[in-house]
Parts: structure tokens; sequence; C-alpha cells
């Protein structure tokens, strides 16, 4: 608690000095994690009547630093990027407060991130919580601890303990007590609130369940044999539909039928984690379930969007919500068609990773995405998976572990950071999940220098 009080004492310098702007740009990142961010510091700055406008960017480099310079804001606020880019920020003569959890490079005058104050920005504070904090030396901003929670969950920061620890607890919590967020121990397939049951175990990759997931039939006969039918119009009911009874019967027979496949004890109780449902959003909807929420968001920002994602986030449940939701379903299906690229085409291995390279056939924007499936579903994963797609004349490069790795020794923002200044690119993360962009001529050089790297930190 001592770390989360120093960190919002920070937060009241940074606080001070936004309240001195009446027009503010915000920049912010294009996953859900970087629009709600965005969003918590645009309600805050609304509540205050400070005038705002936003960018959404891919990644922060010199050249966007350059580009915002030109058009001389009064106040930029990075939220979730910029703790890489501090010194360049610095150079460029912006006003700047940069609200990030990314490892930082650097330093500024206004710089609030958990890494400062001993606080893991991996999986106990993300961007968005990082903001959240900021928010409330701006005022009484705590009904705003949904979107944060939404944005942690988007950033996988509940997958290592199966709930959301550290600092973000602090945030649940606050969340709880402001009457807009409850948490509850539940199954932990994704789709609670909107698939047919069977879509869940369908659908389900982490973790991936033997003889059903990825097949529609065999789902539907696990269901039937234990139970579980269809209503009179052939109709399933959706997870939320069920009594707890029912419920807590799926949830023993998968388990079981889990455990007779032989998958290890650890993978079994990942079924059970810890929920998150956002009790101003209406029952059955992707935003009543942090999970959904954060995936709507992604595909809104990931293809181009990010103005519609921030127009869900604060609040638009009409016009905008029904273009986030079309977008969502092409995003479901593009996932779709990534994952049976890589299938198809298989994964190469090198002596301390497995990689692919996606060209054209996947955005570069999704493709980190598709590597984390590809790592649960048809991956080694006692290896990293890298993925590889183009990206302009740029080359994106995404790369995703798992927790035992991690435990190895590995570290892929540093890998990544390391080895694409190398090569003259740019890159950072976090230990678990990072990416980068790199020239297209320095694929193999990038390949074989990460291949070394990424063994020293397996074997040390």
């Amino acid at each position: 608690m001592k770390r989360i009080e120093r960190m919002m004492d920070a937060a009241k310098k940074c606080g001070e000095e936004i309240c001195r702007h009446e027009n503010i740009l915000v920049v912010s990142h294009i996953d859900a994690d970087g629009l709600t961010s965005a969003a918590i510091m645009c309600k805050s700055l609304e509540r205050l009547g400070i005038n705002y406008s936003t960018k959404f960017i891919k990644q922060l480099d010199e050249h966007i630093i350059l580009d915002i310079v030109e058009q001389k804001p009064e106040l930029v606020i990075f939220t979730d990027l910029g703790s890489g880019m501090l010194d360049k920020i610095d150079e460029s003569g912006l006003n700047a407060v940069v609200s990030d959890h990314h490892r930082p490079n650097g330093s500024i005058e206004f710089h609030l991130n958990p890494h400062l104050f001993g606080i893991n920005g991996s999986n106990e504070l993300s961007g968005s919580g990082t903001t959240y904090i900021l928010s409330q030396a701006l005022g009484d901003n705590k009904d705003l601890a949904d979107l944060a929670v939404v944005g942690a969950v988007g950033d996988l920061q509940a997958s290592k303990n199966g709930m959301l620890v550290g600092a973000n607890r602090f945030i649940v919590t606050q969340g709880v007590e402001s009457g807009v967020l409850r948490y509850q121990k539940d199954i932990t397939l994704f789709g609670k609130q909107t698939r047919p049951i069977y879509k869940l175990l369908q659908y389900s990759s982490d973790p991936y369940i033997l003889g059903i997931t990825g097949s529609e039939s065999a789902a539907m006969d696990f269901l039937k044999n234990i139970g579980i039918l269809p209503n009179g119009d052939n109709r399933w009911k959706r997870w939320i539909d069920f009594s707890e009874n029912e419920k807590q019967m799926l949830v023993s027979a998968l388990m079981q039928h889990c455990l007779d496949s032989n998958m290890p004890a650890y993978k079994v109780k990942r079924l059970i984690g810890e929920s998150y449902t956002l009790l101003q959003e209406q029952e059955g909807t992707e935003m009543r379930d942090a999970s959904e929420y954060s995936t709507l968001l992604n595909a809104t920002a990931r293809y181009g969007h990010a103005d519609v994602g921030l127009a869900v986030c604060m609040g638009e449940r009409d016009a905008k919500y029904a273009i986030a939701r079309d977008l969502l379903a092409n995003h479901r299906q593009n996932l779709v068609d990534g994952l049976n690229f890589v299938k198809d085409g298989g994964l190469i291995e090198t002596t301390n990773f497995q990689y692919f390279d996606a060209g054209d056939k996947i955005m570069g924007t999704i493709v980190g995405i598709i590597a984390g499936m590809c790592l649960t579903n048809i991956g080694n994963r006692n290896l990293p998976i890298i993925a590889f797609a183009n990206d302009g004349d740029m080359i994106k490069v995404s790369a995703r572990g798992t927790q035992d790795l991690i435990r190895r020794g590995l570290n892929l923002a540093i890998a990544m950071k390391i080895i694409s200044g190398k090569v003259n690119g740019a890159g950072g993360g976090h230990d678990i999940a990072a990416g980068a962009t790199i020239p297209k001529d320095c694929k193999e050089e990038f390949i074989e220098a990460l291949d070394e790297l990424i063994g020293s930190q397996l074997s040390g």
C-alpha cells in the first residue's frame, strides 16, 4: 500500500501540471489498455472543463514525436506509451506528461510509471491503471475503476495468477466500493455474457481442451453427454443463463474430462479464475464482462477505428456501438483465418524459439494476438513464439511467452529492445509479451541474434 501511496503523491505533481492548461492533446496506444487509458483521461479532463483532442498510434517513435511537435500542442499527455522514449520527448521540447507502465528509458519531469515505485508494470498495474491513479489527482474519479480493470484484463495482467493483483487489486477494491464493479470466482472461458455455451468450449484456447477445442460437434456432444441440451427451438443457453447448480455440474464434468485427458493439474486449475462484471452495463452485452469488453475494444483500434472504441468507452451505446460490434465480428473471423494460416504453413523452430512469417496475410496490429493463440493451440509451449508481419516498408515483430518460461529467465521486453536496436529498429514491452519494428532486410540477422540472446536468458 505504501508503494501505491507514493505513486499517488507523484500523481499529484502531474495533476497540477495538467490543471494549468486549457487545451490538451491525449496520445495513446491502439489496444484495449490504450483505449481505456485515453478514455479515463478524457473523462477526467471533461469533468474539469478542459478541452482535449486525441491521437492514437501503433508505436511512439521519433517521427511521431516530430509530427506532434508540429501541431504545437499546449500540453501532451501520453497514456499507455511514452516511457520508452522519455529522452526523445524531452529533447523535442514538448510540454508533456507521461502516464505509462512499460519499462522506462530516460527521464522527464512529469512521468508516472509503476516501475519507479517498485510496482511491476507487467502484472501489477496496466497503462489504464496508471492513468486511473493519475485521474484521482484530477478529482473524484473512482467510478472510472471499471475502465481501468477492462484495460488491465485486456493487457493480460490477470493471466499469471488467475486474478488481478498488486496495485490492480487496489483499483478493483475502489471499483467495488464505487458500485461499478463486481468480482467473483468463475469459469475463465471467453464469452460468458454473449456466446451460446458450446461456443465457450469450442473456442477455449487457454487451456486447450483436448477433444473439444476447435470442434463444434465435439463441444455439443460433450454437453449432451452430461445432460445439458438446447432449448425446444434448438437454441443453446449462455453461461449467464445457467443456474448455480448447472454451472457447478458443468465445471466438474469439464475438469474431470481434462484430468482424464492427462492435462497437467496447473492447467486444469486455469479453468477457474476471477472474472470482473461491470455493473453499470447491460447484462448480456460485451461491455458487461471485462474480458469481452477488452476484446471489443481491440476489434476497433487495431483496425484503424480507435475513435469508435473511444466513443464506446465514453458511453456511446448507439451508432458507434453498432459499428464496434460489426468490427468485432470481422476481428473474430480474421483471428480464425490467421490461426488457420499458421496451421497450414506450420511453425519454424530455431534452437531457442519458434516463429512464423505472416507477410501480408495477417495485419501487424493483430499478429501478436494470433501468436498467443498459436502458442496455446499448435505451438511448443516450451519455446517462446515470435511472429513477423509486413508493416509498410518495415517488419512488425510480436513475441509471446509463458509464465513457465518467465520463471526460467525469459524476458521478451529486454530481448526485443536489445536485438531490434542492433538492426536499427525499436522494441520493448513486457517480459511475457513484447514487440518490435525492424527493417525488412534485417530479418535473418534479427532471428540469429535473438536466438542467441533468448538462449542465454533461458540457460541463465
